[in-house]
């Protein structure tokens, strides 16, 4: 039986991102969530923690921001809630990559990315919510190393044509057309598409959650 937004009894997860690959890994982990998107403006929050902020930092107040915003719109739900936030960037030849929007950035990034390895990593920030007052929070990240095949010009103008490198991180995915480009990976898999279950699973104890709770139906 599907859950409701408004039901009490079990613990309800919601999404704080509209990304489908997070999505299919929540659903295919037997969650059903609910999905709100958070608005933030990642770059002008990523250029005010400035230079010096460390990669894993920047992707956890990422994280945090979005599950934060996404907290104010359920100030008024007389319901049990988890909230979990995620943002993931790749880190390769020193420099942080998120979405690269255009096609001549992906390829740009393809360029550099082709033959060698770079780490995902994910931000996760996990808020607990009892009739919309945030009782407890935690966040942390993963970090997956990812080795990059060498596609040829063929098969990488193919890959750009089709869309998909343009509105994900580091400019790939494992679980759909990308995935032809990735050698092996050296961490969570989860993680890579964009949600780390392992992680999420820690977090979710920490603030008082079971995946019992999560799994259980609403009763009518």
């Amino acid at each position: 039986m599907p859950h409701t937004e408004g039901a009490r009894g079990a613990v309800r997860l919601v999404l704080a991102s509209a990304s489908p690959a997070r999505l299919s890994v929540l659903r295919g982990a037997g969650v059903e969530p609910i999905v709100r998107v958070s608005g933030v403006d990642e770059d002008a929050l990523t250029a005010a923690l400035g230079p010096s902020a460390s990669p894993e930092t920047v992707v956890t107040e990422l994280a945090r921001a979005k599950a934060a915003a996404v907290s104010e719109t359920f100030t008024d739900t007389p319901s049990d809630l988890v909230i979990v936030g995620c943002d993931s960037m790749l880190s390769i030849g020193g420099e942080l990559h998120g979405k690269p929007h255009s096609v001549d950035v992906a390829r740009e990034r393809w360029q550099s990315m082709a033959g060698s390895s770079g780490v995902l990593l994910t931000g996760h920030s996990v808020l607990r919510l009892s009739d919309g007052v945030v009782v407890a929070q935690a966040a942390a990240h993963s970090s997956t190393v990812v080795h990059f095949a060498t596609p040829s010009s063929v098969d990488l103008e193919a890959y750009l044509a089709s869309g998909e490198p343009l509105s994900v991180a580091g400019a790939f995915t494992l679980d759909g057309l990308g995935g032809w480009f990735v050698d092996r990976i050296e961490g969570d898999p989860s993680s890579v598409i964009g949600i780390g279950l392992p992680l999420v699973r820690t977090l979710l104890n920490r603030v008082g959650t079971s995946l019992a709770e999560l799994w259980s139906p609403t009763s009518s």
